[in-house]
């Protein structure tokens, strides 16, 4: 991983990032992974599995990891978000109603992920990861409604975005299901 650093962000981002892969695979069973994921992913997961791509900045791979640990929790407690993932995983052009659902489930993906910050000493990141989610999301309705895929890094709008809350994580057996792209 590159250790180009934005410094906006504040943090020890190697720090953390370890911190959460401690917490995830020994409070959660989760196993967490550096590798080749299929291009231009930075990462994937199935159920009981996350793997990162290893060409990110630590603080894009450390977004990545809680954003996906929230989707890995979504997939095992609720059958209908898991084919809602399945299905916006390749959505082109989705409806406004079809959009809203996408939405909030990306955001609670996010909204997981911060309770992970919490638990591991660094809530002082909770702005840090919604500004990624609302660029991120910004990345996700665009590629929905054009099929263009933009850097996700030039969408970021530091502190303009709505300061989500941490969502607390329930109690989940990790099952391993059809990963999206790499696995």
């Amino acid at each position: 991983m590159q250790k180009n650093l934005p410094s906006a962000a504040p943090g020890d981002w190697q720090a953390v990032y370890n911190r959460v892969e401690r917490y995830i695979e020994e409070s959660f069973s989760v196993s967490v992974s550096i590798g080749d994921v299929v291009d231009p992913n930075t990462g994937d997961f199935d159920g009981a599995c996350i793997k990162l791509d290893y060409d990110q900045d630590l603080d894009m791979a450390l977004f990545v990891l809680i954003h996906l640990f929230g989707h890995t929790v979504q997939w095992n407690v609720s059958q209908a978000l898991r084919e809602l993932g399945l299905r916006s995983a390749s959505a082109q052009n989705p409806s406004d109603d079809e959009l809203a659902r996408i939405y909030a489930y990306e955001c609670d993906a996010t909204r997981y992920g911060l309770t992970l910050l919490s638990a591991v000493g660094a809530p002082h990141l909770f702005r840090w990861a919604c500004d990624f989610f609302y660029a991120d999301w910004a990345f996700l309705r665009h590629l929905y409604r054009t099929g263009e895929r933009l850097d996700p890094r030039a969408l970021l709008r530091p502190g303009e975005g709505e300061l989500l809350a941490p969502l607390p994580i329930p109690r989940f057996a990790p099952q391993r299901f059809a990963s999206r792209f790499s696995f």
